[in-house]
């Protein structure tokens, strides 16, 4: 993949997350992720690349969400095929309510190489760099939890486990607790929480527990530029979505996804912007005088290099990429 690309999509994100920081607050999360896709499909509008979209938000009859299988990108003779998944808005509700860790993100790899993630359920653990090559999603919970903590030094009681709040996730709460660590629960947002893990600054050492496949192709994408580490394993529902599965050439729904199988070869291309506050990323600032910044991760599997981003906008010069 050429490397301008990743200064390229880090436009992509900036303008979703401009777009939908406008919907802070005001209880409308669908408002909030329309104009996230609609601001990220103008700006995909004036890449140079071949992209197909297979990790979106639906199929081609629930437009004007990215759908799967749409094409993006201002294809020429020279252009780049690339696979790009996306999330315009992770954390719908959390823009709605004006929480933390709304993020919008932008993954890319070269076409062919990334999961057709079905949207469906996946159990999943990621770790970052330290404790890569030491954790497994058969192992149990206190197992892993030691793991981590030999890996990254410190006391098992010193380690942060962050989880999805729900229901669904009692027992593995009640194991973490058992085996001495400690317990971030959040609302929404597993992309965001599962990259965490690879930054000793926002204090988070392990996800557990079970959330979006495509969210987890997306995180898997930062973890690979990172040097982390996730494993999943879907978790169909009933037998349409086994059958599903093997239609996108999962021959077993259940086995258990390493990073190699959720995005081939060693490329890959990740953005994401702040639209709120989080441990990593700040949210968009509107500062007046048609003014905002936005901070933003881009980095690259490839090379290794991660940048943090930080941008002035002027609003009232590009009106058709933030008010759409």
């Amino acid at each position: 993949m050429e490397r301008e690309l990743a200064l390229e999509i880090v436009r992509v994100t900036e303008a979703a997350a401009l777009a939908s920081a406008r919907w802070m607050g005001l209880g409308k999360k669908n408002e909030a992720d329309q104009a996230a896709t609609t601001a990220m499909r103008a700006v995909f509008e004036s890449v140079n690349m071949d992209g197909t979209v297979v990790i979106g938000e639906g199929e081609m009859d629930e437009a004007p969400m990215l759908y799967i299988g749409e094409k993006l990108g201002q294809a020429g003779n020279d252009s780049f095929k690339v696979d790009v998944a996306v999330d315009p808005l992770e954390g719908t509700n959390i823009v709605a309510k004006g929480l933390w860790n709304a993020i919008t993100v932008v993954a890319i790899a070269p076409g062919g190489t990334m999961l057709h993630a079905p949207d469906m359920y996946m159990e999943k653990i990621a770790v970052g760099p330290k404790a890569a090559g030491h954790v497994h999603l058969d192992a149990t919970v206190k197992e892993n939890l030691q793991a981590v903590a030999k890996a990254n030094g410190k006391d098992i009681k010193d380690v942060v486990a962050i989880l999805l709040d729900r229901d669904r996730h009692q027992p593995i709460i009640e194991e973490i607790r058992s085996a001495g660590a400690r317990i971030k629960l959040i609302s929404d947002g597993d992309v965001a929480a599962a990259i965490n893990t690879a930054f000793e600054d926002t204090g988070v050492d392990i996800l557990f527990g079970s959330g979006g496949a495509p969210e987890g192709v997306l995180a898997a994408a930062a973890l690979k530029c990172l040097g982390g580490e996730l494993q999943g394993r879907l978790k169909p529902s009933g037998p349409e979505e086994v059958e599903r599965c093997r239609k996108m050439g999962l021959t077993n729904p259940e086995q258990i996804l390493l990073m190699e199988d959720l995005i081939r070869g060693d490329d890959a291309i990740f953005a994401a912007t702040g639209v709120t506050e989080g441990e990593l990323l700040r949210g968009v600032r509107f500062l007046g005088h048609n003014q905002a910044t936005t901070h933003s991760i881009v980095m690259r599997a490839k090379t290794g290099t991660v940048r943090f981003v930080e941008a002035r906008h002027q609003l009232d010069k590009k009106p058709h990429l933030v008010f759409v």
